[in-house]
């Protein structure tokens, strides 16, 4: 999985698998996402991104993995 950047359209999607995306839809103002044939999200798309999370800087963003509950 790889977080995407494009600083142009100044957006980030993350996808969420391989499956192609049959539809999206706007879930939250500039919060797009997407849904494969079975209707699973399939990916998320941040719009405005600079505006959305102002102050980000992207090139130094890292994933975290929260420990399981036991």
């Amino acid at each position: 999985m790889r977080l995407k950047v494009d600083q142009q359209a100044d957006a980030l999607y993350l996808p969420l698998g391989e499956a192609p995306a049959s539809r999206s839809e706007e879930v939250s103002p500039g919060i797009v996402a997407d849904y494969d044939e079975q209707d699973r999200v399939v990916g998320i798309e941040m719009l405005c991104l600079s505006k959305q999370a102002p102050g980000t800087e992207t090139r130094r963003l890292l994933f975290e993995s929260v420990p399981q509950a036991s």
